[in-house]
This record gives C-alpha cells, structure tokens and sequence, in this order.
C-alpha cells in the first residue's frame, strides 16, 4: 500500500518566531494553549502564513518572461474564471473570488498557465482588491507590452461578512485598462466576453 506523502519547506527560524507571536495571542484572546485540540495550532497558523504571504519572496515578472513567446497573434486572450484567494490587509481576514484577464499581442504571447500563477503572485501578499486589481494589470502591461490589457476582479470579503456590516452577499468588482482596452468598444467586447457562458 502506497504511503501519502506531503512535503513543503518552511523558514525554521521565522516558523520558530511566528509560532510564538501565534501562542502568545492565543493566550491573549483566554484560550488554553496547552489542550489537545490547541496544541499544534501555533505551529500550524505559523506555516499557514508563509504560504499565504509567500507571493512576497517571487518576482511575477520573471514568470511571465520565463514563458514568453514570438507570434504573429494580435487579436484578444482572455484567461476568465481564475480562482484567487488573498488576506485583506486591514484585517488579515480572506477575501477570495475570481479574475478575468485579457491582453492584446503586441509580436509576443504568454503561455496561458503563467497569467493565474502571477494572480496567485500577487494575491498571496497583504492585498487590498484595489491594489490587486492594479499589481496584475501593471505587470502585465510593463513585462509582456501588449497593445492592450484588460483586468476584473469579482471578490467577496471575510471582514464585511463576518464583522463590521456583516453582510454576507456582498460582493466588490475593479477593474483596470490599458492601451485598446481604454477604447469601449474594446472594452465592451472583453466585458460581454467574460460573461457569456460559452458552449
């Protein structure tokens, strides 16, 4: 029988410091760090939040650059539905939802897998949707220098939902657009794109 083996590299030393911060605000809040259930979260919380800061320690330019290639395409690509999952940086709650991205090439394609990796690039950062919204489009635009591009970002988020309004089916869109897709009628055709259910 085939054992299931799950491996991932973790920085001793800030594990070591996050998994104090961790124990001493469990005992902050009156919980019992010392009860089974409670024993390994400090541990745990602590390498759950390198990875979901770990978009801190990559450079998205250089993955769109690693996959870029010569073609003679210059008509709309869009990449719609992307999962993202980020932290609001106010409150270090999630928020998630999904992206639609769209370039124009310019005399270079991307390969497709490469635009969700820099979403998650971004997104595993300390985020506002704003700045998200803007990180992508930026990147994108300065690295691969597409004649247009074009970003939406529809997210729900945890601090709205489970504090402060309260309101659970809220949900927040941005957007962001360069170069052909400041035209409407570009854009138009982008935004009808991203919501039409294709066969």
């Amino acid at each position: 029988m085939a054992s299931y083996n799950y491996f991932e590299e973790y920085n001793e030393e800030l594990t070591g410091q996050l998994q104090q911060n961790f124990s001493e605000i469990l005992k902050g809040v009156g919980e019992d760090i010392s009860r089974e259930g409670i024993l390994k979260t400090p541990e745990r919380a602590a390498k759950a939040m390198q990875f979901l800061t770990s978009g801190y320690e990559q450079n998205p330019s250089d993955i769109l650059q690693s996959a870029m290639f010569a073609e003679d395409y210059h008509d709309m690509v869009i990449v719609k539905d992307i999962e993202l999952y980020s932290l609001c940086e106010h409150h270090i709650l999630p928020f998630f939802g999904k992206a639609h991205i769209a370039y124009i090439p310019n005399g270079h394609i991307v390969g497709l897998s490469k635009i969700p990796r820099i979403v998650d690039v971004f997104a595993r950062r300390l985020q506002v949707q704003e700045r998200l919204t803007h990180d992508i489009l930026e990147c994108i635009n300065t690295t691969l220098k597409p004649k247009g591009v074009a970003v939406v970002i529809e997210a729900s988020h945890m601090c709205m939902m489970m504090r402060g309004v309260q309101k659970q089916n809220s949900v927040t869109t941005t957007s962001g657009f360069r170069g052909q897709f400041e035209k409407i009628e570009t854009r138009n055709e982008f935004l009808k794109l991203i919501d039409a259910k294709l066969a």
